[in-house]
């Protein structure tokens, strides 16, 4: 079985099963964009291997191929977002066009959403900021699958957030992370691979450590960013927090247990506290603080400095982006590796649309 494939052909697959699912030439082209380039970066657990997730949501009805985005509520630099139950894939680069416009207004533009699906790997809009001298942010909130710290339910989910920061002749600093000691994308690959989980990543349902990546299926929880109190879970537990406080109390989303699931086959909350699942995008214009060619100039300085850090022996220190735009280049020139489980799934999802995958 083939199990390297070029970006054009995920391209020409992933977009042709969008506009079979009847979105727009554009919609399928930009939801298409945000996938592949997971899988370009090295962020496999968010790229084409969700594909068929949202397939599974649309045919639960839980996602609306044409959504009505549109503003809700706004001030000159602030708004809100209603989704239409759109993929999060669209939703989230449009809201973050809004906040781009709000920041060239007023110098930063900030945009809550509501109603809205998973919308892939946060740095992707984060990074839209990037060509416009600005700063980005993005987050948002996530299927409950994260026990606070102490606790044995599942309250949070792996709530991302990514910011990304323009340099001149270095490459951006762009941070995306999980909220999480590991997103649970890392333990489908487990899955996949058949190997165990990493002290720290999850607990069982009784709250205490476990290795099985299945382990969420038998009513264990990921655990927050730092694994145990010793090591600063409530830290990442925090973190987490704020994520979907910003990106759903915010907005009007579900937030917390609330928050709707990815999986089609696991039942929308009976009481819910609000619409879909929510993001937080924002833009700040590096000229509303300093002139842009003199932070970009301080950001290469920055950037150049941490990176001829002493290091231990073995090992180089690292700016966050660079492993990512290092795989990028690689796959770009090389092909996706992809799992045979996810190959597969990609098949399944051609026969429901008559499509074939190259």
């Amino acid at each position: 079985m083939k199990n390297h494939y070029t970006k054009s052909e995920l391209t020409s697959f992933t977009k042709d099963v969008f506009l079979a699912m009847g979105c727009s030439e554009a919609d399928a082209q930009i939801a298409t964009d945000v996938l592949v380039k997971a899988d370009l970066r090295g962020i496999d657990s968010h790229g084409v291997a969700r594909l068929i997730g949202y397939v599974r949501l649309w045919e639960a009805d839980r996602i609306n191929p044409k959504p009505d985005i549109k503003v809700v509520h706004e001030t000159p630099s602030t708004a809100v977002v209603d989704g239409d139950r759109g993929l999060g894939l669209v939703v989230a680069p449009a809201a973050m066009k809004i906040a781009m416009q709000k920041a060239k207004e007023v110098g930063s533009g900030w945009v809550s959403v509501k109603n809205s699906n998973h919308f892939g790997i946060a740095g992707y809009h984060a990074m839209m900021a990037l060509e416009n001298d600005m700063v980005g942010m993005a987050m948002t909130n996530a299927s409950p699958l994260v026990a606070p710290t102490f606790a044995k339910e599942r309250m949070l989910g792996t709530n991302p957030i990514a910011v990304a920061i323009p340099s001149a002749k270095q490459p951006p600093f762009i941070a995306d992370l999980a909220t999480t000691t590991a997103a649970n994308g890392k333990l489908e690959i487990l899955q996949r691979k058949e190997e165990q989980a990493p002290t720290g990543w999850i607990q069982d349902k009784e709250g205490k450590n476990s290795n099985d990546p299945h382990e969420l299926k038998n009513g264990g929880a990921l655990l927050p960013l730092g694994g145990d109190r010793e090591h600063g879970s409530h830290k990442g537990y925090a973190l987490g927090s704020i994520v979907d406080i910003f990106s759903a109390v915010f907005s009007g989303a579900n937030y917390g247990p609330w928050a709707p699931p990815f999986v089609s086959f696991l039942p929308l909350s009976e009481n819910p506290v609000g619409e879909g699942l929510g993001h937080f995008l924002g833009a700040m214009r590096i000229d509303a603080f300093r002139p842009a060619d003199e932070f970009k100039s301080h950001m290469d300085n920055w950037i150049s400095r941490f990176r001829e850090a002493e290091a231990v022996e073995g090992k180089k220190v690292i700016i966050p982006g660079d492993p990512e735009r290092e795989m990028e280049a690689e796959r770009g020139n090389n092909g996706i590796p992809l799992n045979e489980k996810v190959v597969e799934d990609l098949r399944e999802v051609g026969k429901k649309f008559g499509l074939e995958l190259a």
